[in-house]
């Protein structure tokens, strides 16, 4: 199976520019896991590479398995309404922009769906003006009426989640959420074939679930269509009871902190999930030219794919490099490390500066936590995606 890495050769293909930019970024984190781990009295934001910006708890859909409006998303009903009243406004961002400008970081722009922050496209605009990489995380289902904007504003790329085909991502993600999300590709594509730009590169995010599993193949055919330059697959954010248990635990005695975002993806979807079928099913989307690279996050030896889904106490990555290289901050300017699990605040940019947050003493609090944790890492971040993407990758693995 392919690792994210694998993105480069295309990008360089096609973009060298933005492939040597995102090349950069892998290398600090290369770097961040192989140096020694720094706390008090250190400028962590020299090896800083990749921020996070969720810009809006606002959604237009309510996929099952989000952790923010899923089935026990932490943004069902009122609390994504109250929550949406916080949001900051596009000078707020700027100065972030400004103030990080000169580390030519990777921006990922998230939310909720990013589309429905007011100032989207200009914020996009702005940190594109600065040189940077902008990566977008979006639901697809407004791409066609933002084509031409899209294409003129010159993100780098566009993550869409799509889980399956017509009716069973319908199921998961709502209905028509399919066919919107291929009028938007197909919308993208003849702006870029009109004016000649090759960017932003398009790719589907498919996170697997035992609503989803079987049927991959399908919508793998189905993306011939789209023009693609990845596919991603990702095995999935899961936890249990134990799990969650474990982890309130820890966080209140080691950081004080009471949590609830983890439970949000004690959601059951991995259950029941044949890992044997799963991977012969990927192995022939990795086998067939689909027209994009394919990658499975995390990639895995094909005997531990079972094992992924049947028992989440067992690590399949370990010690955790987030908190020196990277960063999330919220809609509300609070910012994180993880992006995911927002419980843990190490400050909020309108009070501070980022680099005053990021080099803090809640920051090195945390980092200290982490590391000194079994494994490097807390009894929560166990199937956490980002520890997926970054994490070193255990021994069998």
């Amino acid at each position: 199976m392919k690792t994210n890495i694998s993105v480069v050769p295309r990008l360089l293909k096609n973009d060298f520019h933005g492939a040597m930019q995102m090349l950069r970024g892998f290398l600090k984190m290369g770097i961040t896991r192989a140096k020694k781990k720094h706390f008090e009295g250190y400028d962590h934001m020299k090896n800083f590479c990749l921020v996070y910006l969720k810009l809006t708890p606002v959604c237009n859909l309510q996929c099952k398995m989000c952790g923010q409006r899923g089935v026990k998303g932490y943004f069902r009903g009122v609390a994504g309404q109250e929550a949406a009243k916080t949001i900051l406004p596009l000078d707020t961002w700027k100065k972030v922009v400004d103030e990080l400008a000169p580390k030519k970081v990777v921006w990922y722009l998230w939310g909720g769906e990013p589309f429905l922050y007011p100032d989207f496209i200009p914020l996009v605009k702005y940190i594109k003006s600065k040189d940077m990489f902008v990566a977008i995380n979006t639901n697809g289902t407004l791409l066609e009426k933002y084509a031409e904007e899209i294409i003129d504003a010159n993100p780098d790329v566009i993550f869409v989640s799509l889980d399956a085909f017509r009716e069973v991502n319908d199921d998961i993600r709502g209905k028509g959420s399919y066919d919107k999300v291929i009028a938007g590709f197909k919308a993208l594509n003849a702006v870029k074939e009109r004016t000649g730009k090759k960017k932003p590169h398009l790719a589907v995010v498919t996170t697997v679930t035992n609503k989803n599993y079987e049927t991959l193949s399908e919508l793998a055919e189905a993306s011939k269509e789209f023009k693609l330059d990845f596919h991603i697959y990702n095995l999935g954010t899961y936890t249990n009871d134990e799990i969650v248990a474990k982890q309130k635990k820890y966080m209140k005695e080691k950081l004080d902190t009471d949590i609830d975002c983890l439970e949000a993806y004690n959601t059951g979807f991995n259950e029941n999930i044949d890992g044997h079928k799963l991977y012969d099913i990927l192995q022939k989307i990795h086998s067939t030219d689909y027209g994009d690279v394919s990658i499975t996050v995390p990639a895995l030896n094909p005997e531990k794919i079972n094992e992924y889904y049947s028992r989440l106490d067992i690590p399949v990555r370990d010690h955790c490099i987030v908190p020196w290289c990277q960063a999330d901050i919220n809609f509300n300017g609070d910012v994180h490390f993880c992006a995911d699990y927002t419980d843990y605040i190490l400050g909020n940019i309108k009070d501070q500066t980022f680099a005053e947050i990021y080099n803090g003493e809640r920051a090195n609090k945390f980092r200290r936590a982490i590391y000194e944790s079994e494994d490097g890492m807390f009894p929560g971040c166990i199937r956490c995606y980002q520890n997926m993407l970054c994490g070193k990758k255990r021994k069998g693995y």
